[in-house]
């Protein structure tokens, strides 16, 4: 059953890289970096930071960041909620082109079936954009839900010196213009190093639909995840 999944994303990735490179408009690769850090303060309470880069029109320009955090209650083991905020911010040309102030509400639910550990994220977020170079400035809505999937490789559970495997489909939905407005499918492969640190890289496909017109973006996805836990190291 393992084999079968993990076949199964792989081929998924694999067959959308290969329609992009046969579809009229030629795509490229371009470059998704991020770092998180969760620092656990209290026995259910978090505080959560993130930092992304991305290179999307050209893979050795950097032309997109993200700058968000949160904080967050564990009600067990299996359900979280969080709240947060981020700064968003596009360029164009080596200029910045766009802002956006964007919080969240967001919950999430996670689950095993045998080896597999299976997490569930809805997101409900409030947008607002400012165009630098207009100087309009306007708001939206948008609602996500992930399901993602985990399987370590060389143990029963991901915890320190794991191999694993991580694929995910996130759906982006809005109130606005089309309601269906983007995908997002990831497959890859990580490394926990102990309990605090561990890395994964894979690729990552984009679809966004608009009303101007389609597209698609490939990342090489590369992500760091800190975690600082406070009051577990105090329990020991």
């Amino acid at each position: 059953m393992i084999r079968r999944f993990l076949f199964q994303a792989f081929s998924s990735a694999l067959a959308n890289l290969c329609l992009a490179q046969s579809e009229t408009n030629p795509e490229h690769l371009s470059g998704f970096m991020a770092t998180s850090v969760t620092y656990n303060y209290a026995p259910k309470w978090i505080a959560w930071m993130e930092l992304q880069a991305r290179s999307i029109e050209q893979f050795k320009t950097i032309d997109y960041y993200e700058v968000k955090g949160g904080t967050g209650y564990n009600f067990n083991a299996y359900n979280q909620a969080l709240i947060g905020v981020g700064r968003y911010a596009t360029y164009g040309q080596k200029s910045l082109s766009q802002e956006e102030l964007r919080l969240w509400l967001q919950y999430t639910f996670s689950h095993a079936i045998s080896r597999i550990d299976f997490d569930h994220r809805l997101r409900a977020e409030q947008r607002f954009f400012h165009q630098l170079k207009t100087e309009q400035r306007s708001n939206d809505q948008r609602y996500r839900y992930r399901l993602s999937a985990t399987i370590p490789i060389n143990r029963k559970r991901v915890i320190a010196k794991t191999f694993f495997v991580n694929t995910f489909d996130e759906l982006f939905l809005g109130p606005k213009e089309n309601a269906f407005k983007r995908n997002r499918v990831y497959s890859g492969i990580g490394y926990q190093f102990n309990g605090n640190i561990g890395i994964a890289t894979g690729y990552l496909w984009q679809r966004e639909l608009s009303r101007s017109g389609n597209r698609s973006l490939h990342f090489i996805q590369l992500a760091a995840n800190i975690v600082i836990d406070r009051w577990g190291d105090k329990d020991n």
